[in-house]
Formats: structure tokens, C-alpha cells, sequence
């Protein structure tokens, strides 16, 4: 395929939509941006309009077309997007019964614990790698179906469709006509068998779900459909797609067993990739599919934090300590230490490796020396701490010790948390040149699929390495510093957990 071809990678995030023109490079050309509402009905409820995200992926998509060169250079697209976040639309309208709940959520706490309780949680772990949380969509497609009036009645009659939002977006950018997931987004629903990769019966019925909602299941890199000419000017092969978090381990080439990446945007997602046999977690890990390419599974260990650039947004909007999040560069590094101020962000539960759900955010260490700069650095802190318990826990896995980390995101992009993560973790980070990594993977699914690079290699030579961070902080202050991040977490988890 000529050089001079591009791929169009569509970036649906927690937060915002990005779509972004790379050259055969894997060189971001064009980019366009449009953040979107979120949506609180109730405590610890979050939703979003999909409507409005439609309208965002065919602005931006528009947008960085016409920046980028115009759509007759366009080889392909790729979608990569928030994963468990869902929705369930009108299959002759296409019209969604109801906001997308989105993986934040926590509405279904009770319905998991119920579930837990009544020893559903080892048939859940064993098919599908995952743990009985409201993260999950199942639990989330279940509320909709038993709360909308008429969702249910709809869906057994076959005329709902569910799907995570790349399904949705799929089927608008179709006209319709595609109704269809990626093996990465169908594995963190909780009815999907990651060994056997197909739906699964027994978890249908464990959450009531009709199987005619369930969108059909395929590869990462493959021709899904072509866009309708009307949206984007002419008919455009999809190509390309995967979950948010996967999409950045393909974007970051961890291609070898060891290799590890992890995502700092609203939460933050560590990835460590496995190779072809799935790794089952006793500390509470997930295991998940990374990728198939080519009919070839590659599998991953993943560690969740919920909240990561989340807690600095709430700086921003909810205390009005910063008016950009860049100002906590500034704020930590002026500062010459923590003064023992430590945050728990757990804003909406905790993920790994506790899964407390009924956790809330916790700051303590507060005295009258204390500033708002202290805040802000602890706010990284936490960030890089939660990041230490995910390692750890994968290497107690038998994951291995991971000497180096690749990290992406928008939290990445500052230096004074990256050398404090590579203090804490005794490991080196590695920023990439270009940080939006998930718009990347998606781009290269999408590119292997119709010609544009050849195999994993040739996607690998095309990763660049921009800055490393080495340890440099002392071994003891290093000790200190963990041990006040777990007094600070043990005050933070529900004595359940604890």
C-alpha cells in the first residue's frame, strides 16, 4: 500500500473524544478534541449521553480529516474506546432507551454483593478472568433491562441491541448494517468465556441477559464494515478495534511476554502481557485477553485504579486548588517533601487489588503547615503508589519483575510524577514520544488489517521512545513513604475488606 496513506483513529474517551490522522509513521498528523457532559443522577451513579459522543466522533472525525489531508488518503479506521461502559439501543431506530451507564458506576454494588454472597463470584472468575464488580457491564445491562419500562420486554422480543460503546459506534458508522464487538471489549462484560472466546450460556443466564442483544464477537484487526459514504465523505473499511487499555499495550508494542504499560487518564490501567496461556490472579488481578491478531490470542494480567487523572480534575473543578492540571508539576516540585500528607483517592471504590467498592476518597496527614501544594502532591502520590500495589501483586502472580514500565496518558506527560513512580516502583518508566497511545494501538490494529504496516515488527519499529526515568530516591525514605501509604489505605478500606 502507498506510503502516503493514513489511518483515522477514532479515541472515545471517559471524558472526551479525539480522533486523530498518523501517517505510515505512526505519526499524529491531524487532531481534534471535543470534551462531552457527565452525568451524576445519583450518588455514586455516572452516565453519559451517547448521543452526544456520536455527535463528538463525527465532529472530531471531520475535523482532523480536513487538517489531516483530506478522506481520499484515508487507508482505514480504527476505534478504540472506554470499555464497560454501555449502552442498549432501538435495533430499527437506533435510538438508545437510556444514557450510557458508565463504567464508574456503581448503582449494582448491591446486586454483586448479592451475587458474591449466593457463590456466583468463582463460575464468574473461572469463565471470564474478571471479579463480580459493578465495573463490569453485566450488572449495568441487567439494570437497564429491569428499569426502563420496556427494555425487557423489548429484548426478549429481539429488538434491542446492546453493546460496549465501540459496538455502538460501529453500527452508526455502518448505517446499521454492522452489529459487532472486538474479543477485548466482549471480555470485560462478564459473559464472555476468554478460554472458549464466545458467550456464555451459564452467565446469560446468571444475569438474565437475552443472547439476541449480544453483538457478534471478532478479532482486533480485521475488516469489520465500511462507513456509510454520507458521514465522512466516501465508504472507509473499520479496521481496527479494541478497548481503551488494550489498545494502548498494542499502541506501546509490549508484544513479549513481561512487557508491561500502564495508562494514566481518569483511572489508570496497568497491563502486563502474558503471552498465549492466561494467567489466573490470587491477588485479585484480572486476566483478560490483550489482543488477537491473526487468529493468535495474546492474553494480559491487568491491574484497575479508578481514579488517577480523575483525582487531579477534581483539583481543578471540584476544590479550585489549580485551573490546569499542569500546575501540579509546578506545585509538587516547589515542595520539599510530602510533609506526610497522604490521599486515598477512593472517589468511587477502590479497584485492585482491594475491590472495595464502598471505600471513599480519605486525605489525612493534615496539619496547619500543610498547603494546597501539599494536596496536589499527594494527589500524584497516590497515583504512583496505587501503581506500586498493582506490580507487586503481578509479580507475587508470577508475573515477573517488571525492570521497565512504559507509561501514556496524560498524567505522563509530567515529569515530576514520572520520576517519583520510578522511585517508588525501583524500575524504570518509559515515556513514548507521543503520549496518546490508545489512538495509536487502535491506528495499528486498523493499519495491520489493511496493509499499511505488515506484522507486529514492523508496528514495534514504528514505537518511539522519548524520555526514561531512572530510581533515584534513597532506599529508606522509600520505605517510609509506603508504609504512610498503607496506614493511609488501611483508614480508607470498609473493615469488610480490611
Amino acid at each position: 500500500m502507498s506510503s502516503t496513506k493514513t489511518i483515522l483513529a477514532i479515541d472515545q474517551g471517559t471524558t472526551s473524544t479525539r480522533s486523530i490522522v498518523f501517517d505510515r509513521d505512526a505519526r499524529p498528523l491531524a487532531t481534534a478534541r471535543a470534551e462531552f457532559a457527565q452525568h451524576y443522577p445519583g450518588q455514586g451513579w455516572v452516565e453519559h449521553d451517547a448521543e452526544e459522543i456520536w455527535r463528538d466522533v463525527l465532529s472530531t472525525a471531520r475535523d482532523a480529516l480536513e487538517q489531516g489531508g483530506g478522506v481520499e488518503s484515508v487507508a482505514a479506521i480504527g476505534i478504540t474506546n472506554q470499555r464497560e461502559t454501555i449502552v442498549v439501543w432501538d435495533r430499527a431506530t437506533g435510538t438508545p432507551v437510556h444514557r450510557a451507564i458508565v463504567w464508574q458506576d456503581r448503582r449494582t454494588a448491591p446486586l454483586c454483593a448479592r451475587m458474591r454472597q449466593e457463590g456466583c463470584e468463582d463460575l464468574v472468575r473461572a469463565r471470564t478472568g474478571l471479579l463480580l464488580d459493578p465495573y463490569f457491564s453485566a450488572s449495568k445491562l441487567a439494570w437497564i433491562l429491569d428499569n426502563v419500562p420496556g427494555a425487557r420486554r423489548d429484548a426478549e422480543a429481539g429488538r434491542l441491541a446492546f453493546g460496549t460503546i465501540d459496538s455502538f459506534l460501529l453500527w452508526r458508522l455502518t448505517g446499521g448494517r454492522v452489529h459487532a464487538t472486538d474479543v477485548t471489549n466482549a471480555s470485560r462484560t462478564l459473559l464472555f468465556d476468554i478460554h472458549r472466546q464466545c458467550w456464555d450460556d451459564d452467565l446469560l443466564r446468571l444475569f438474565n441477559i437475552p443472547a439476541s442483544l449480544l453483538p457478534e464477537v471478532r478479532g482486533n484487526s480485521e475488516i469489520y464494515g465500511e462507513t456509510d459514504p454520507a458521514l465522512l465523505g466516501r465508504a472507509i473499511p473499520v479496521a481496527g478495534m479494541a478497548g481503551d487499555q488494550q489498545a494502548a499495550l498494542v499502541g506501546q508494542a509490549c508484544f513479549t511476554p513481561g512487557m508491561a504499560k500502564a495508562t494514566y487518564g481518569t483511572g489508570c490501567f496497568v497491563l502486563l502481557n502474558t503471552g498465549e496461556a492466561p494467567v489466573t490472579s490470587a491477588n485479585r488481578m484480572l486476566t483478560t485477553i490483550g489482543y488477537r491478531i491473526g487468529g493468535r490470542t495474546t492474553y494480559a494480567l491487568e491491574g484497575a485504579i479508578f481514579v488517577a487523572g480523575a483525582a487531579i480534575k477534581w483539583l481543578r473543578d471540584g476544590l479550585h486548588l489549580i485551573t490546569h492540571a499542569s500546575q501540579t508539576d509546578d506545585m509538587a516540585t516547589r515542595i520539599p517533601h510530602s510533609h506526610g500528607v497522604y490521599m486515598v483517592p477512593g472517589f468511587v471504590g477502590l479497584g485492585a487489588p482491594h475491590w472495595d467498592p464502598e471505600a471513599r476518597g480519605l486525605i489525612c496527614g493534615l496539619t496547619l503547615d500543610a498547603t494546597a501544594a501539599h494536596i496536589a502532591r499527594a494527589a500524584l502520590e497516590s497515583v504512583a503508589y496505587q501503581t506500586y500495589d498493582l506490580m507487586e501483586a503481578m509479580a507475587q502472580d508470577g508475573g515477573g519483575l517488571v525492570t521497565t514500565l512504559r507509561v501514556d496518558g496524560g498524567m505522563a506527560a509530567n515529569d515530576w510524577f514520572c520520576q517519583f513512580l520510578a522511585d517508588i516502583l525501583q524500575a524504570g518508566v518509559e515515556r513514548p514520544t507521543h503520549l496518546e497511545t490508545t489512538a495509536t494501538g487502535a491506528a495499528f490494529l486498523a493499519g495491520l488489517a489493511c496493509g499499511v504496516w505488515t506484522d507486529l515488527d514492523d508496528v514495534a519499529a514504528r514505537w518511539s521512545r522519548g524520555r526514561v526515568f531512572e530510581a533515584s530516591m534513597e532506599e529508606a525514605q522509600r520505605r517510609t513513604m509506603l508504609e504512610g501509604w498503607r496506614q493511609a489505605l488501611r483508614r480508607t478500606l470498609t473493615p469488610k475488606v480490611a
